[in-house]
């Protein structure tokens, strides 16, 4: 284990002079496990086709009581590994539709071509599911360096398979792209590219070389947790990484952090504030300070129960410029 003096670092809570507060939950992101086809090295999940956890029948149907139980409810995230192939997918998805949610898939969008998912893009379709999809880069050798030889290849021919279906035409099928910077291997550090000029790029080398289309482009920090955590600390540029992003901290996006109207939901049903926590095992409390579950929200039956946020060094990851979020920049 390399030791780390993040001394340097300011505490995130002193940065930010005040406890970051909840507002009224909206969104809930769910983490199916961590099974996948893929071992991308920017993933915070370090999810890869050797991981087996998962969700349980008791957690999906707890689950699906809390989707049925909250109108406030807007949206259910559902992320992975590959959510598709987690155990839950399907049957939250249909319980989550029916209760007329949005639903969000983080898809990585190769799992079209694996044995036994090939249905996906007419499912996801006929669901009217909300594609937000991985690809770090418009071209090909930037993608296949972060996600593995042939990823470029087939996602822009999944792609072109939802364009197919109505992808990015349809106003009711909705294909978000995902832009992640390469992981920094010297202390040259960079913030996201601007969103709105990058998203351009994005759409005009796409219709030019494949003619296919997209609904929006989110630029997304890589945080320092799981796999590039330990990349950074083997450079020895986790520090300096942590001292970048403070550095360029900007206090107008703590309105638009995504975990203040979210909570995030792992596998066995322990609830945080937000995803990157989930991966940091810092789960949320109530104000007594027991940990927060599934069980326990429904037998409270009331959503809105913690009172301050979880907050960590990595959160000046999310804070850094114009923001970062599953949703893109903040500002």
């Amino acid at each position: 284990m390399i030791a780390l003096n993040t001394n340097k670092i300011t505490p995130f809570f002193q940065k930010i002079k005040t406890s970051l507060s909840k507002q009224q939950i909206t969104v809930l992101q769910i983490n199916l496990g961590r099974r996948c086809n893929l071992a991308c090295t920017h993933c915070h999940v370090e999810a890869s086709p050797k991981r087996t956890e998962e969700l349980s029948s008791k957690i999906c149907q707890q689950l699906i009581q809390l989707i049925n139980l909250f109108p406030q409810l807007e949206t259910v995230d559902l992320t992975g590994g590959a959510p598709e192939m987690n155990y839950g997918f399907q049957p939250i998805v249909e319980a989550a539709r029916k209760a007329k949610k949005e639903v969000i898939v983080r898809s990585n969008l190769t799992i079209f071509f694996e044995e036994g998912f090939k249905h996906l893009p007419e499912y996801f379709a006929k669901n009217e599911l909300r594609v937000v999809a991985s690809l770090p880069c418009y071209l090909e050798d930037n993608v296949d360096k972060q996600r593995g030889k042939g990823v470029y290849d087939a996602s822009i021919r999944a792609i072109e398979k939802l364009n197919q279906l109505g992808y990015g035409h349809d106003p009711n099928l909705v294909l978000d792209l995902v832009y992640n910077p390469p992981i920094p291997s010297n202390k040259k550090f960079s913030l996201t590219p601007e969103q709105i000029k990058l998203e351009k790029d994005y759409k005009n080398f796409l219709k030019d070389n494949f003619n296919i289309c997209f609904n929006q482009l989110f630029t997304i920090t890589n945080l320092p947790i799981g796999r590039v955590k330990n990349y950074l600390q083997n450079k020895e540029l986790y520090v300096p990484y942590l001292e970048f992003l403070e550095s360029h901290y900007n206090e107008q996006t703590l309105d638009h952090v995504m975990c203040r109207n979210q909570l995030s939901i792992d596998y066995l049903g322990n609830i945080y504030d937000c995803d990157f926590n989930q991966m940091e095992n810092i789960p949320a409390t109530l104000p007594n300070g027991e940990a927060l579950t599934i069980e326990n929200l429904l037998k409270i039956g009331n959503l809105d129960v913690i009172n301050d946020i979880k907050t960590a060094d990595y959160c000046y990851g999310c804070t850094a410029g114009s923001g970062s979020s599953c949703g893109g920049s903040l500002i």
